[in-house]
């Protein structure tokens, strides 16, 4: 479980800084940018707040309604930045990615002295940074804002479900699925899609078997 240990050892104001969404072939990246008064932090977000990767969605939502609450009565602050899928293919999404932090950080709404931010590359933000790997299981406010970063591109793929039917984004939210690439297969790539990843931009060639490359993908996580 996070905890405060990281920031204790930190001077001034610190933010913890997270991204969701590299790996997707549909969607944005989208990163949040967390500031939490320590002091204040109480109840079940204590509790429970954790990498977001191992929270279920109810328990994600929970924790993002109780950083909300945080935001409304001063505890907390939050900034959410974001790239689109044509950027990602434009700069790569690990800039995309980078980008997307330092666009967080500046919507804070205050400027930390420091930066806490997930993996080893630091984004380009007016301020210090300590890059903490794996730092969304050690760090209160990298976990936050991996939750924050979650739940609102989710939102985001949710939303756009309705207007591109077929691919399954109310449940893989871009993610690279079975029923995703039917969809794909079916009716094509959208807007909002990752030209540069390598099944779409295969399949816009119209040389790829899609579901033998997640046949293959799925083979490949089993290994690891």
């Amino acid at each position: 479980m996070p905890d405060f240990a990281i920031e204790r050892r930190c001077e001034g104001i610190v933010c913890g800084v997270d991204e969701a969404g590299r790996g997707p072939l549909a969607g944005p990246v989208v990163a949040a940018a967390v500031v939490i008064d320590r002091r204040r932090l109480r109840g079940e977000l204590r509790r429970v707040l954790d990498d977001s990767k191992v929270l279920s969605r109810e328990e994600r939502e929970s924790c993002y309604r109780a950083l909300c609450a945080g935001l409304r009565n001063g505890a907390v602050k939050i900034g959410v930045g974001a790239a689109s899928a044509p950027e990602i293919d434009r700069i790569n999404i690990l800039r995309a990615s980078l980008a997307a932090m330092a666009r967080a950080v500046a919507v804070l709404g205050v400027k930390p002295d420091i930066a806490l931010v997930d993996g080893n590359i630091a984004p380009p933000v007016p301020c210090a940074v300590k890059t903490v790997v794996k730092g969304d299981a050690l760090s209160f406010s990298i976990a936050a804002a991996s939750v924050v970063a979650k739940v609102t591109r989710d939102r985001i793929m949710r939303a756009l479900a309705p207007r591109y039917p077929g691919y399954g984004w109310e449940t893989n939210v871009g993610y690279s699925t079975a029923e995703h690439f039917a969809g794909i297969s079916r009716h094509g790539v959208t807007p909002h899609h990752r030209r540069s990843f390598e099944p779409v931009r295969l399949a816009i060639a119209g040389s790829l078997d899609l579901f033998a490359l997640l046949e293959g993908s799925e083979a490949a996580e089993a290994a690891d």
